[in-house]
Formats: structure tokens, C-alpha cells, sequence
């Protein structure tokens, strides 16, 4: 394709001349044009019932999904399966199928990215959970589908969704969703935080450990300035929950028989409570099967629980009540992600680091051998932008080397 030419101005409006539009250039002169022009791909890992690759055979390196393009958004990986949302604003899902969690209103499973039976140009964010997935638009609403098994749909029932509906308490005011195993949690433009689904060990945070709640309903400790919450869960009947708010403070309830409460104890919680470590500094966190990972302003890297699989990065597999830095260190960790028995975490310079079980190649390094140290993936590269975790496999987005549509 030939390279166009144009006149540019710089800044101050002198003439620059004929030049030909490169990349280079465009990174040089004109950033904020670049940085427009260079969208994001998708990639995809691990169980090959999962990566919307038009097969079903598992991949133990980075792959393109079937749908291509270089223009997603933000992706959502949940139990063999995935969904994830364009810059167009448009929702695709693909993969397992069995509860109506792709909301395409069938049961059948999807080899291919698919849109979702309610269409629409506006979806803002996406989560997978397990069997079930909910996701936020941009007018606020907040929609959930799948199985409703413990009322984790939120639509005051129990019943199973096979495209997507509003939660019983409706509203226009929704910010951020997460959908876990077994719970569902969900923060308002407000600041307030709403948990729905089982609560068994108290992993919905409202101070008993028996009631399932089949409606949102606010935590025992209540507030309006909850900034980012995530959901995890290993056995069908347990989860714990993770929140942390506008402050800085990192809060966390439910089962903690893997001390992935971080309180330097396995005991269980049924109201919020801050870990161990403490600090008003934690910036995002995630919850895997017994196990949580979160970074700090400052860049570090924390983890802690169930660390059988080596998930948490320490170079063993010895469980820590506590948090702990990784072994790899460093203070620039910029986000990270808890799948099944793993973890996957992007740090300020674009690179992507994996580890913990690797039996489906998740790991996305090319071998399927347990790593209990972060570990790159064999795709490489420093463009990586946003990870999420799957319960055995990974999907990622990375920003295209090359520019789109010159």
C-alpha cells in the first residue's frame, strides 16, 4: 500500500512540507494521532473451548480470536469462555455456552465470537464469571445473564437467563461490575458496593454466613466511597470478595481457609476487614480461587492464599496468610489479573508476565510446565495493555504495531 502524502504544521504553524505519513512521524510529531491510529488486538490462550479461535484445541501460546480486528476495548475472561467489548461499543462472547452465559439465547457454545441477543452499539464494561456474565452500558444500566443459581443474577430469582436482563434493582448509576462463581459485586457511580448471589463463609460481606441474597444488597459496612471490587471463589459453596476504596484501603471478606483474606489467619469473615499489611496506598486488586493479588501506587506487586500451584509468584508453593511481594519484584507493576491457579500482571513498560498452574498452556509460554516465578509470554513484546485471567486460560490486549487506516 502506498504511503499518502499531506502538509503538516508543526506547533507553532510552520510549514513542515510534503512528508510521508509513517509511523514514525506521526509518534514525532503528531502523538495524540498516533495514539488514536494505533488500536488495540486481542489475544487468547490456553483451553482451546475458550479462545473463540474457530477450534477447540488448546493453545499454549498468544493466538488472534476468529473475529480479528484491532479495535477492542476491554476483555473478560470467566470458565471456558469469554466476552469482551469493541471501541464501536459493541459486545462479542464466545466459548462454553451450557447456562446461557454467551446471551445469545441458545445453550450452544460458540467456537467464534458472537454478539448478544440485546445487540446495541453503547456496552462499557464487560465480567465473566463462571457460569454467568454482567456487564454495565454506557447509559448506566447494568445487564446480567446466565445461570441464576443462588440468585447470583440479582433478578430476584433463581431462574437461568439466556440473554441478558437488568438486576431487580435497576438503576442508571452503575460504574463497575465484577461476576464471581458463586456472587456477583457491583459499584454505583455513587460509591456504593452491591453483592448478590450465595454467601456461604459470608462472602457477600453482610454480616451473616447462611442468607442468599437473589436481589443487590449494600455490605455490612456500607459507604459511599468503594472505588474497585473484585469476586473470587474455589468450591461451588465458598468465594471471598475484594473492594477497595477512594482512600486507598484494601477491604476483604468471605472464606479464608487458604488466608486469602490476608489477615495472617485462615479464618472467615462475614463483614469487611482490612488485611494484614494494611495501607492506605493499595490501587487495584483481584481475586482468584483462594488466592488475591493487588498492586500499590508505588508499583509493587502483592499476593496472598492458596499457593499450591505456585499462583502467587514467590518462587514456592507454601500458602501466605499474608501479603507478599512476588519474586520477581519491581515497582512497576501497572495491573494484574488471578485466573484459576494462576496469575497474569502487565507492568508500566507494555511487558506481560504469567505464572502459577500451566497444565493448559494458560501461561501462554509455549510449554505447559508450572512456573512458581512471573515468567513473560512467548508472544513478547512491550504493547501489552489489559489482562484477565479465565479459570485455565488467559486473554489479553495489546496495541498493534502498526497504524490502522493510513
Amino acid at each position: 500500500m502506498s504511503n499518502p502524502i499531506t502538509n503538516f504544521r508543526d506547533s507553532n504553524g510552520v510549514d513542515l512540507g510534503n512528508k510521508l505519513i509513517t509511523k514514525e512521524y506521526l509518534m514525532s510529531v503528531y502523538p495524540q494521532i498516533a495514539n488514536q491510529l494505533i488500536t488495540p488486538e486481542l489475544w487468547v490462550w490456553g483451553t482451546g473451548t475458550a479462545l473463540g479461535d474457530n477450534t477447540i484445541i488448546t493453545k499454549s501460546t498468544p493466538v488472534t480470536s476468529s473475529a480479528g480486528g484491532a479495535n477492542w476495548k476491554q476483555v473478560s475472561a470467566g470458565n471456558s469462555f469469554i466476552s469482551a467489548i469493541k471501541t464501536d461499543g459493541t459486545l462479542w462472547c464466545w466459548g462454553n455456552n451450557g447456562n446461557g452465559q454467551l446471551g445469545d439465547n441458545t445453550t450452544t457454545s460458540r467456537s467464534t465470537p458472537v454478539t448478544t441477543f440485546a445487540g446495541g452499539t453503547n456496552w462499557k464494561q464487560v465480567s465473566c464469571g463462571y457460569f454467568n456474565t454482567a456487564a454495565i452500558k454506557t447509559d448506566g444500566t447494568l445487564w446480567i445473564w446466565g445461570s441464576g443459581s443462588g440468585g447470583k443474577l440479582g433478578t430476584n430469582d433463581v431462574a437461568q437467563r439466556l440473554t441478558p436482563v437488568t438486576t431487580f434493582a435497576g438503576g442508571t448509576n452503575w460504574k463497575q461490575v465484577f461476576a464471581g462463581r458463586q456472587h456477583n459485586a457491583a459499584i454505583k457511580t455513587d460509591g456504593t458496593l452491591w453483592v448478590w448471589g450465595t454467601n456461604t463463609f459470608g462472602a457477600l460481606g453482610i454480616g451473616n454466613v447462611t442468607t442468599p441474597r437473589c436481589t443487590p444488597v449494600t455490605t455490612f459496612a456500607g459507604g459511599n466511597n468503594w472505588k474497585q471490587v473484585s469476586v473470587g471463589g474455589d468450591a461451588p459453596t465458598t468465594g471471598h470478595t475484594a473492594a477497595i476504596k477512594t482512600d486507598g484501603t484494601l477491604w476483604l471478606w468471605g472464606g479464608g481457609g487458604n488466608g486469602q483474606l490476608g489477615t495472617n489467619n485462615t479464618s472467615s469473615r462475614c463483614t469487611p476487614v482490612t488485611t494484614f499489611a494494611g495501607g492506605t496506598n493499595w490501587k487495584q486488586v483481584s481475586t482468584g480461587e483462594s488466592f488475591t493479588s493487588a498492586t500499590k501506587r508505588d508499583g509493587t506487586l502483592w499476593t496472598w492464599g492458596y499457593n499450591f500451584n505456585g499462583q502467587l509468584g514467590i518462587n514456592n508453593t507454601t500458602d501466605r496468610p499474608t501479603p507478599v511481594t512476588t519474586f520477581a519484584g519491581g515497582i512497576n507493576w501497572n495491573q494484574v489479573s488471578c485466573g484459576g491457579q494462576f496469575t497474569a500482571a502487565i507492568k508500566t513498560d507494555g511487558t506481560l508476565w504469567c505464572w502459577g498452574g500451566n497444565s493448559t498452556g494458560r501461561l501462554g509460554n509455549n510449554t505447559t510446565e508450572q512456573r512458581n516465578t512471573p515468567v513473560t509470554t512467548f508472544a513478547g513484546g512491550t504493547n501489552w495493555k489489559q489482562v484477565d485471567c479465565g479459570y485455565s486460560h488467559t486473554s489479553a490486549i495489546k496495541t498493534s504495531d502498526d497504524l490502522q487506516g493510513i
